[in-house]
Order: structure tokens, then C-alpha cells, then sequence
């Protein structure tokens, strides 16, 4: 798909499932193919979250191009730009990525009832025909009031918290009348700041 900006034509890739992602992306106005990485996440680790989640997505731009190896995006007239992000919780100074199962999505939403959480994310984009490359990352807190225990419940039932960091869903319909305050932007929160996503693209174009 072709996207038309002021100052030039390129088409986007989203190397990202995230539902919440390609909704944000099409906010920004933007039009998009998807493509998944399919990576070992738990295999990298690193102790400070921004560098782990700088390092995971630049591993997804990695997987998918060697998908891409096969096409030749040099000789496009149009360049190919490849969005990929990842994000992590962090909570009382401890790492949170998607919840292993179900009792653990269960602990993690109780420790943030009437508590607080970070979310550490970051956008790494490639310009598939230059090779420039950009990366970035961003933060956001949120402070919760008390969490019910049938919201969470209800929450774990629906299953959507065991695919997101940290459990951590906070667009949801249950889980956004509790959040007290915000301190970063929501799209910050959902994996993909617009700010700079854009920042971003218009760097490698």
C-alpha cells in the first residue's frame, strides 16, 4: 500500500501482530501491510528495559528482512519503510513482558490495583531501500485506583491481557475507568508512540 505525505511516496511495512499498533498506525493516517517476526523474545535478555526493548525490536527488523532477503527494494522507485516496536512493563523496578499464564496475568493486575506501573516502549524503523536505520524509545506511567477482583477475572476470561506486557491492557473498556492518571500519552501506553513513530520516519526518508 502507498502512503502520499507532503513530501514524498513510500510504502510501510508494520512488522507487528499488535491489533492496538495497526490501530494507532492508521490514526497517524497511515496505510500499511503487516508482516509478523516470529522471534525467540525470551532468548534476549537484557537487565535495563530500554536497551531490551531497543534490542528486541531492531531483532524483529532483522528476522523479518531476512523474510524479505528474496525482494530487491533498491530498485523500487518508491522506498519501503519497516515499522517494528516492543514494549515491556515495569513494576517496582522489575521487568514484566507477556504473562506466562493465566495465575500470573491474575498477579500481575492485583499488584497494580491502587498501584502504578511503567511502560518502557520502543520503535525501531528501517528504510528497506537506503538501509538507514532509526531507533527510539519511550516511556508512559500509569496510576490505578483499586482493581476489582471481577474486573480481573473477567479480564483473565476474555484472554486478550495473556498476549500484551505486563497484563497490562489499559485501553480496555474494564480497565480504563480505573486509571487514576497518566503521565506519557496512551498511545505511548497501547506500543506505538506517534510522536516518535513519526519523528522516526521521516528520518530514514
Amino acid at each position: 500500500m502507498t502512503l502520499t505525505n507532503p513530501s514524498s511516496t513510500f510504502k510501510i511495512i508494520l512488522g507487528s501482530s499488535s491489533a492496538p499498533r495497526q490501530q494507532i498506525l492508521a490514526e497517524m493516517g497511515y496505510e500499511f501491510t503487516i508482516m509478523a517476526a516470529d522471534i525467540d523474545e525470551k532468548g534476549i535478555r537484557r537487565e535495563n528495559p530500554e536497551e531490551l526493548v531497543m534490542t528486541l525490536a531492531e531483532a524483529k527488523a532483522d528476522a523479518i528482512m531476512s523474510k524479505l532477503q528474496h525482494i530487491d527494494f533498491q530498485k523500487d522507485d518508491e522506498p519501503t519503510v519497516l515499522i517494528t516496536a516492543d514494549q515491556v512493563v515495569v513494576y517496582e523496578g522489575i521487568i514484566r513482558e507477556k504473562p506466562s499464564n493465566e495465575e500470573e496475568a491474575r498477579q500481575f493486575i492485583k499488584g497494580y490495583s491502587g498501584g502504578h506501573a511503567a511502560t518502557v516502549g520502543s520503535v525501531f524503523v528501517t528504510n528497506l531501500k537506503t538501509g538507514s536505520r532509526r531507533g527510539g524509545w519511550d516511556k508512559a506511567e500509569i496510576y490505578f485506583h483499586a482493581i476489582p477482583d471481577e474486573v480481573i477475572e473477567n479480564l483473565i476470561e476474555e484472554g486478550a491481557v495473556l498476549k500484551v506486557a505486563g497484563g497490562l491492557l489499559s485501553e480496555h473498556p474494564l480497565m480504563s475507568p480505573l486509571i487514576e492518571s497518566l503521565v506519557g500519552t496512551a498511545d505511548s501506553v497501547m506500543g506505538l508512540p506517534k510522536a516518535l513513530t513519526e519523528r522516526l520516519i521521516q528520518e530514514v526518508i
